[in-house]
This record gives structure tokens, C-alpha cells and sequence, in this order.
């Protein structure tokens, strides 16, 4: 009875985690769909608005969370938290400057890259052991990135899909130097302190955008759909992740996370008529595919070692 107890009680928790991620990457694919509505072109003002956004939702949570501990929990984050932070920070600019100069496909779909770039630089820099499957999907996805360079190159699209390839090097330099500050692995089942470390972020991309984009131009029309993706496809995006962390294992969150680079196209075919062209849904589906069948073979492996956690 006991154990039929708690297998529900997990299946319950697990449950949970999937509906948050799913929530959690509902909020994220709305990122292109937002910039493509904007009247404001001006890169730096809009990080700066969406910066600022994500601050204030982020920190009256954090006020509403941990009430007199707010400070504290931000001041708790220590070196790795700091540099996490600016590393987050980059790729908020990153993320924009993507945008702009190429497409919501290719932009997504080469951030997606995050977990294989991590991957990578902890069997560069730490000696972490990288399995097959992982390098066959390292292999794979390095073979998408070559088909959507090759058919951008001279297209005017090359300079947007290298920032959107920014973004997934500036993860894995964030996940290096935490792993390289904090030493041992966090013991299975403890959740991470996220949101004091990307409150910070936000605090770090303003006053670089503010310079840059003084003065400021908004309209009305443009602070609403800025304060959307600063509160909600931002700020609560990431809230559900870390919410998620605690319910989910580490392959179940990366192959729900895809649903980001499935779902953000889609949003801007529909609303604003952007489709992929021919060599991004190619090299898309070989990134996407090694992701998916990765993250699947490293969940099979995770089942296999009950108690680990995300």
C-alpha cells in the first residue's frame, strides 16, 4: 500500500511538472510574435522596456514569496549567482538583436541549441564524461547549423542567426562557471534558487539599454505589448520553470522545452504570415530531431536510476 501510495503521489508531482513547463514554454514562444507587433524598432529601447518589466513582476514576487527575506535571497546568490546573472543578461540582448535581423524560426530553433552547448563545454572544461548519444546529437545539430548558415549566407540573415547562436554560448558560459564555482552536482531533489538570479538579470540589461536607447520613444500601444513580454513571456515564463524544477527530471524538461521552438513559429505564421523557408525547416528538423531523441535516450537512462531529479 505504501509503495502504491507513493507512486501515485509521484505520478501526481510529475504531472504537476509537466503542466508548469508546458506553461512555462506556452509564455516563451511569445517572444517573436510580441517584437513582430511592435511599432518600436529601436533594439536597446526595447530590452530596456522588457528589462524593466521583467524586474518589477519578478521582484514584487519575490516581495510576495519571501516577504523580509527578499534582500537576502538576492544577496544569496553569491559569485556563480552574480555571473549567471550577466550571463542571463547577454542573452536577453542577444535574444532581440536575433530578431531583428533574421527569422522567428531560425532564431528559436538555434537557441534550442542550449542543452548540447552546455553539454559540450562541461566535456571541454570540466572532464564531464559526454555520452554517445549525446555527441551523435552534437554531430547532427552542428549539420543543421551548417544547412541554415549556408543558405542565409550573403541573405542578409547570417548576422541575426549568429546572435541567435550567441544565446546558447552565453547558456552554456553561465552553466560552466556555476558548475566551476559551486564544485559538486546540487544532491538529487533540491530545486535551485532561480529567481533571485534572473531578477538580477534584468537589473543588469537596463541601464546599458537605457544609454543606448535614450531617448526613450514608446507609444501606449507599444508599453502594453512590452510589459506582456516583460511580465508574462518572460517573468512568469521563467517563474513556472522554477516551479517546474522541482516536479521534473532534467530529459523531461529539455524535451518539453522543444515545444518553445515548435510552437513560436507558429504563432507568427498565423499572425503576422512569417513562415520558414526551405533550408530552416531542413536544418531545423535535424537540430530539433538530435534535441528530441537526445533528451529521450537520456530520460530512459534517468528512469533507470530512481531518485534523480531535475
Amino acid at each position: 500500500m505504501d509503495l502504491a501510495l507513493h507512486g501515485a503521489l509521484a505520478q501526481r508531482s510529475r504531472g504537476r511538472g509537466m503542466l508548469l513547463m508546458l506553461g512555462a514554454t506556452l509564455c516563451w514562444s511569445m517572444g517573436g510574435i510580441i517584437v513582430r507587433k511592435l511599432l518600436l524598432q529601436d533594439v536597446w529601447e526595447i530590452v530596456f522596456w522588457r528589462a524593466l518589466f521583467m524586474s518589477l513582476f519578478l521582484g514584487a514576487l519575490l516581495l510576495a514569496l519571501r516577504r523580509g527575506n527578499t534582500l537576502s535571497s538576492v544577496r544569496g546568490v553569491g559569485a556563480a549567482g552574480a555571473v549567471a546573472g550577466l550571463c542571463l543578461a547577454l542573452q536577453i540582448y542577444f535574444f532581440i538583436l536575433a530578431l531583428k535581423n533574421t527569422t522567428v524560426a531560425n532564431t528559436f530553433v538555434l537557441m534550442s541549441l542550449s542543452p548540447l552547448t552546455a553539454a559540450l563545454a562541461g566535456g571541454l572544461f570540466l572532464r564531464e564524461r559526454i555520452a554517445r548519444h549525446t555527441w551523435a546529437a552534437i554531430v547532427c545539430a552542428l549539420a543543421g547549423v551548417v544547412i541554415m548558415f549556408g543558405a542565409d549566407f550573403g541573405g542578409g540573415r547570417g548576422l541575426g542567426n549568429f546572435f541567435a547562436l550567441c544565446v546558447p554560448v552565453a547558456y552554456a558560459c553561465q552553466i560552466l562557471f556555476v558548475r566551476k564555482v559551486r564544485g559538486a552536482p546540487r544532491t538529487p531533489g533540491a530545486a535551485p534558487d532561480l529567481l533571485p538570479t534572473v531578477l538580477l538579470a534584468g537589473l543588469i540589461a537596463m541601464p546599458p539599454a537605457l544609454v543606448l536607447g535614450w531617448p526613450l520613444q514608446v507609444t501606449s500601444q507599444d508599453l502594453s505589448l512590452l510589459a506582456l513580454m516583460g511580465c508574462v513571456q518572460l517573468g512568469l515564463g521563467c517563474w513556472l520553470m522554477t516551479l517546474a524544477v522541482r516536479h521534473l527530471r532534467a530529459a523531461e524538461m529539455g524535451l518539453l522545452a522543444l515545444g518553445e521552438t515548435l510552437l513560436a513559429p507558429i504563432w507568427v505564421w498565423l499572425g503576422v504570415g512569417e513562415a520558414p523557408d526551405s533550408a530552416a525547416l531542413a536544418g531545423g528538423a535535424l537540430i530539433v530531431g538530435a534535441l528530441a531523441v537526445n533528451a529521450g535516450i537520456a530520460l530512459g537512462t534517468d528512469r533507470a536510476r530512481p531518485g534523480q531529479a531535475a
